[in-house]
């Protein structure tokens, strides 16, 4: 789980709760919600925080280092499963690549009823539809994709996705969240 690694990093780097919520500019309480796992963490957070304890995204996914810097190959429904938030399923595609820019998932999301989760992150996303429909709300607008449907947007705007037409709709998600990083 994210929350138990991210825990974990900071007991290993002697930081206090207090030292990386201050070091990641978020409240305190946000921290500790973070590290309980109470709430769903943000990438841009995840992000900050690998940079922080100077470390790839994948070990705070995924708990493995990686090791690939060429290239990297996952095979069909061989994706590092990754526990980031409940409204969603992720599989890191990427998770075995060093000093990657970018973040690809394929994610899947179930239909659901009431409010959506909206959710706001540094950078940039695209995403293309693999099967379903895919309803996306950015900011107050919302845009239907179907199969074979891609968008491109600012992350940094509150989003939030729902299946449509009563089955789970399938994804490629692509995160860059704007820095540069060795």
């Amino acid at each position: 789980m994210v929350a138990m690694r991210i825990r974990g990093l900071r007991e290993l780097s002697g930081y206090t709760q207090e030292d990386v919520a201050e070091k990641a500019g978020v409240p305190l309480g946000t921290y500790r919600e973070y590290e309980s796992g109470e709430t769903d963490i943000p990438v841009s957070f995840l992000y900050g925080l690998a940079r922080l304890y100077a470390v790839d995204l994948p070990v705070l996914l995924t708990g493995d280092e990686p090791r690939m810097r060429s290239f990297f190959v996952v095979r069909r429904g061989k994706g590092a499963s990754v526990d980031r938030r409940r409204d969603y399923k992720y599989q890191s595609l990427a998770y075995g690549m060093s000093g990657k820019t970018m973040e690809p998932f394929l994610v899947e999301v179930a239909p659901r009823e009431g409010t959506l989760n909206r959710y706001a992150h540094v950078g940039q996303e695209f995403v293309y539809v693999l099967e379903g429909t895919l309803h996306i709300m950015i900011g107050s607008h919302g845009v239907v994709l179907e199969a074979g449907d891609s968008i491109y947007f600012d992350s940094g705007r509150e989003h939030a996705m729902n299946a449509l037409g009563g089955k789970p709709t399938r994804f490629i998600s692509i995160i860059a969240d704007g820095s540069e990083r060795s």
